[in-house]
């Protein structure tokens, strides 16, 4: 069973139906793109533990930003955290990870998708091997917001960690942050890296 066969060109962009919902659990397994602190793999087996690399991606036709949804104020990071916005001329480099069906619903409250703050998507990943469909998130309500030096460090430790491109990672570490310097989830995945 080739999940990406199960797929149309114009679900690219869209929300995920129920019925594509119900095809990739049919699968056992769902392919997730992340692109933020979910790039790290401490950060996302917090509350995905079935996550496994599965390799380095490719979004053509995005940007990464940073930002806040709304009016809403990140108490997790105490900034602005990732999302992507439509971008021609833009690539977002990322993980795919390969994630048991039984972590969608941890994976769409970890990005408070009941609330809102986030969109799932399915999106055409290039990667060494061919195009791969993945599940990933689009912010809602985006306004642009410098994100907390800590949310920048799991984000670059991320990308490290996963052999991203060293161009791109030298991006990500020059990107300007608000300063914070309160504690954070990265207390608590240090904790675990110990």
């Amino acid at each position: 069973f080739m999940l990406p066969l199960c797929f149309h060109a114009s679900m690219l962009r869209k929300p995920l139906s129920e019925s594509t919902r119900r095809l990739i659990m049919s699968a056992g397994y769902f392919m997730y793109f992340a692109f933020g602190s979910n790039l790290l793999k401490e950060r996302l087996q917090l509350k995905n533990p079935s996550a496994v690399f599965h390799c380095v991606g490719r979004l053509k036709g995005y940007a990464l930003k940073f930002g806040l949804w709304g009016d809403y104020v990140d108490c997790r990071w105490h900034g602005g955290v990732a999302t992507i916005e439509e971008s021609p001329d833009e690539d977002v480099w990322g993980v795919v990870w390969k994630m048991g069906e039984d972590n969608l619903t941890s994976l769409d409250k970890q990005e408070e998708v009941d609330k809102g703050v986030y969109s799932p998507l399915e999106v055409k990943v290039e990667t060494e091997t061919g195009p791969i469909f993945c599940r990933t998130y689009k912010m809602n309500k985006f306004r642009p917001h410098l994100p907390s030096p800590q949310y920048k460090e799991v984000v670059c430790l991320g990308a490290q960690q996963n052999g991203l491109p060293q161009e791109y990672i030298d991006m990500l570490q020059a990107v300007e942050t608000n300063s914070y310097a309160g504690p954070t989830i990265l207390d608590e995945i240090k904790d675990i890296q110990k």
